[in-house]
């Protein structure tokens, strides 16, 4: 029996060595390259300049657009809280073409994809930043500041972030996250996410190792304590701030309303709001909430159910000040160009397997230990005109930052560690 014992206990180091190996090395490295913070005055590290430029004459149409757009001047200045498992990728897609194509400025992390998420938020953490320097665009991962940011963007900068139905939310997390996080390997059963939900209090420690992962998420994002409970006063409070923090929430359940809310508040156009849905996984992958587990895995994510419900509540409100019925006409003008975009760019029409792509140009970031998430492969002929803006919108968020000029050489050590071990 003790031999069994010995044996199991090897099976288990030996599993847990490779973890631990790599866990160690990024925080080794984190460590070197988290900058030191200086305190300084206010007045030295807000943005001075108000750098808002007219793009009236800088728009160039892919296809003629067959509704009029509003005599505006497009925004460019602004904030995007990117959080996790909310669709954000696509919509970053969308920022970075935006910036790029405008010659826009923006903040980005050094070294990585984000800013030094778990971290709160740090003007220091920008690459080459320089007190008093100001940029068009914040949208990377972090951990939120508006402190921090605000010193960042002119005074007329518009905040906007995303938010998603929490019990989706965490089935979401849990799966994609779920190797990297120490509390979840004792788990047993084959529907790892179940047993969780019958018992959290069983496997979940506030302060262990990415812990952050399987409890109110998205509060965590904003910068608030993750382990409120729904009915703490100091959960309201903070949706309240971010009401006033944020001009617009959007909601992933209804991405293309969402879109064209955040295109008039831009004074955008249709045009520069296309995209193909990136960071998707197979449905095989997904686990269909039944009831019973839905209804568990909001009261787990109290915090996170209770400002969803808040924003859920005024996106519908903005809804219907912008008219239900030019929102419909909205949205089926930007499901015909997506779909004319389809097309022309994607190669039999769809998203692939991993296994399936053909270039690494637009190879996702998996999560560990599998090949879960979607890609897609450009068709070989394309008129040159729609060549560039194919390419752009089938691009994964880490070439495209790479293609931007961001080094991103901890993410791929990380990668190049997560692929050897797994």
């Amino acid at each position: 029996m003790s031999n069994i014992k010995g044996r199991k206990c090897k099976a288990v180091l030996r599993k847990l060595i490779p973890w631990i190996l790599l866990i160690n090395t990024v925080l080794i490295f984190y460590c070197l390259k988290t900058p030191r913070h200086k305190s300084r005055g206010i007045q030295e590290d807000s943005c001075p300049l108000n750098m808002a430029k007219s793009l009236k004459n800088a728009s160039v149409f892919i296809f003629p657009s067959s509704t009029t757009e509003n005599e505006c001047s497009p925004k460019v200045n602004f904030m995007f809280m990117k959080t996790h498992k909310t669709a954000s990728s696509t919509i970053l897609n969308i920022l970075f073409r935006f910036g790029e194509k405008h010659k826009l400025k923006f903040a980005f992390p050094d070294g990585r994809n984000d800013f030094f998420y778990p971290s709160p938020f740090q003007c220091s953490q920008v690459k080459d930043y320089q007190p008093g320097e100001c940029f068009n665009i914040v949208c990377n991962h972090m951990r939120f500041d508006h402190q921090e940011v605000s010193k960042l963007l002119p005074t007329d900068a518009l905040y906007v972030t995303i938010v998603r139905d929490p019990a989706d939310l965490f089935e979401s997390s849990f799966h994609y996250y779920h190797r990297a996080i120490p509390l979840t390997w004792s788990i047993k059963g084959e529907n790892k996410l179940v047993a969780f939900l019958n018992n959290p209090q069983a496997y979940y420690d506030p302060i262990a190792f990415n812990s952050f992962y399987l409890k109110n998420l998205l509060f965590f994002d904003f910068g608030f304590d993750n382990n409120l409970e729904a009915d703490d006063l100091r959960v309201m409070r903070g949706i309240r701030y971010l009401a006033k923090t944020f001009h617009l929430v959007l909601i992933a359940e209804y991405f293309e309303e969402s879109l064209i809310l955040l295109k008039d508040l831009l004074c955008w156009t249709t045009e520069d709001i296309l995209y193909f849905k990136l960071n998707v996984r197979r449905s095989s992958s997904v686990s269909q909430l039944d009831p019973e587990t839905r209804s568990k895995a909001l009261q787990w994510n109290g915090a996170d159910w209770k400002l969803y419900q808040h924003f859920n509540a005024t996106f519908w409100e903005r809804v219907d000040a912008y008219g239900t019925e030019r929102m419909k006409q909205e949205v089926n003008q930007l499901r015909k160009r997506n779909a004319e975009m389809k097309a022309i760019c994607i190669e039999g029409g769809g998203a692939v397997e991993a296994q399936k792509l053909q270039s690494r140009r637009f190879q996702p970031w998996q999560p560990v230990g599998e090949k879960s998430i979607l890609g897609y492969n450009m068709k070989k002929e394309i008129d040159p005109k729609f060549r560039k803006i194919c390419e752009k919108m089938l691009t994964p968020e880490l070439q495209y930052l790479s293609d931007l000029g961001v080094n991103l050489w901890l993410t791929r050590l990380y990668g190049w560690l997560k692929d050897t071990f797994y």
